[in-house]
């Protein structure tokens, strides 16, 4: 028990739960699950690292007067580290830099040679130096994580690779979700269970029959994390279900509530993949239009009247 050593009458009590079936014995994961959950999260560590030090090598350009960043959406991308490499070697031509960028970028050359013009004292380049070494060895440590983590999840591939087909889940947010929650979902009776335990569902603060707050709880910091991200991934889809339910909430409840609604729901979808062993079959954009219809013409139609329309529906000729 939490503060004081576990007595007898401690063991008696949870002997109780086991024997009647509110408490199971495997709650604890095996030594495999605890030892990919525990490089699931260094790799994920690794990524954070590398994107503070983006942003310290972004600060450290910006001390120099160079703007890179306020053209170029990557300042550690192919194009953004050839220049940087060519201003660490002396170049000062803002034209000759410009012209290194590659791709999309390459629409936008006038305004990079205004962002190049500054001028890199000798500490900024010892700085921009080291900041690029550094950002060089994280890409080493979270590709031999990756590797890593790729051989052990070799048992699970097929539950990886259906989970990936959730739109917004990629192939790195369906391993964190593999090593944090398992394959195993007979170990949550349901999935409201399951949500709890993220910490993705309203909270239940109740008391006297009022209501008070509705803030989520404290439940899995790594998992809730990478369903945050996917919802805010999933959200920027087009014709997807998901992003349908963002833009629905988001309109009503604000932007902060409708992402952690959508990883909710990719956390149920994940759970129910998971237990039936199905794939994913996404309901499409327009769910929600056909799903009432006539709900959305009668208010369309509304809004249309107030505005001084006289408005007379007719379906379209195919």
């Amino acid at each position: 028990m939490p503060g004081r050593k576990t007595d007898a009458k401690d063991c008696e009590w949870l002997a109780d739960l086991l024997r009647h079936g509110l408490l199971k014995a495997s709650f604890v994961p095996d030594r495999p699950a605890r030892e990919l959950r525990e490089l699931s999260r260094y790799r994920t560590a690794l990524i954070e690292e590398r994107a503070a030090m983006a942003n310290r090598l972004q600060k450290t350009l910006e001390g120099a007067n160079i703007k890179l960043a306020a053209v170029a959406s990557n300042v550690v991308g192919v194009s953004a580290r050839a220049m940087l490499e060519r201003l660490l070697a002396g170049a000062t031509d803002t034209a000759a830099l410009a012209d290194l960028a590659k791709g999309k970028l390459r629409h936008k050359i006038a305004d990079l040679e205004r962002a190049l013009v500054g001028r890199l004292g000798d500490h900024q380049r010892f700085l921009v130096a080291h900041q690029l070494a550094h950002v060089d060895f994280l890409d080493e440590s979270i590709a031999a994580v990756g590797a890593e983590i790729d051989a052990r999840m070799e048992p699970v591939a097929e539950a990886v690779e259906r989970l990936d087909t959730i739109p917004g889940v990629g192939k790195r947010t369906a391993e964190t979700l593999v090593a944090e929650m398992g394959t195993d979902m007979s170990r949550f009776p349901s999935a409201g269970h399951l949500a709890s335990w993220a910490g993705v569902c309203p909270g239940n603060d109740e008391s006297a029959g009022k209501r008070r707050s509705g803030r989520t709880r404290k439940g899995n910091p790594w998992l809730r994390t990478a369903l945050v991200e996917a919802a805010q991934a999933t959200a920027r889809t087009k014709n997807t279900y998901l992003a349908a339910q963002y833009r629905r909430l988001t309109a009503r409840r604000g932007r902060k509530k409708a992402v952690v609604a959508v990883a909710h729901t990719i956390l149920v979808t994940a759970y129910h993949l998971l237990r039936r062993g199905d794939t994913y079959r996404d309901l499409g954009g327009g769910h929600f239009d056909e799903r009432d219809r006539r709900g959305v013409e009668r208010r369309l139609v509304a809004r249309l009247e107030r505005l001084g329309y006289s408005v007379a529906l007719s379906p379209a000729v195919a």
